[in-house]
């Protein structure tokens, strides 16, 4: 499959390469009430999902986690911390993605926002049969990663 395509400088008419690369988004382990905050997507694909988004020209992954966390759960995000990448070509239905995954504490109160039709606190061990995405995968990752020690359990209080 070619990712790159050739046009015409409208000024030089000097060749110009431009790529189709993979479009950067953020996802969030949100712990919040003692489990995790799902949503429920008012738009496809639908199904449960961790909060995210895509990220915003100009802005850095993690000013957009915190974002996305304000405006799909109401929520504030403390100890934010980097988890994991995913960059599986398939794991977005729409188009390829690769989403870096935060962690951390959410703090004030949960209010479903922008394209989160509800949003809930679900156990890990409890997650809704409806996920959207690869992230029943990604909280399986985290739930194993938290087990064995290699993240800070967020629901710790500091």
């Amino acid at each position: 499959m070619s990712t790159k395509k050739t046009l015409a400088c409208p000024q030089c008419g000097a060749a110009i390469e431009t790529y189709h690369n993979p479009t950067p988004t953020v996802d969030l382990i949100i712990a919040f009430q003692g489990g995790v905050v799902l949503i429920e997507r008012r738009n496809p694909p639908y199904g449960w999902a961790l909060p995210g988004g895509f990220v915003d020209y100009g802005e850095t992954v993690e000013e957009a986690a915190l974002r996305e966390a304000r405006e799909e759960t109401g929520l504030e995000v403390e100890d934010l911390a980097q988890f994991h990448v995913y960059s599986a070509p398939e794991r977005d239905p729409r188009q390829h993605t690769i989403t870096t995954v935060f962690y951390g504490r959410g703090t004030g109160r949960l209010l479903a926002g922008d394209d989160a039709a509800r949003a809930q606190v679900f156990a890990l061990g409890q997650l809704p049969d409806a996920m959207a995405f690869d992230h029943r995968a990604i909280l399986a990752d985290y739930a194993a990663a938290n087990a064995s020690g290699q993240t800070q359990d967020p629901h710790a209080q500091p």
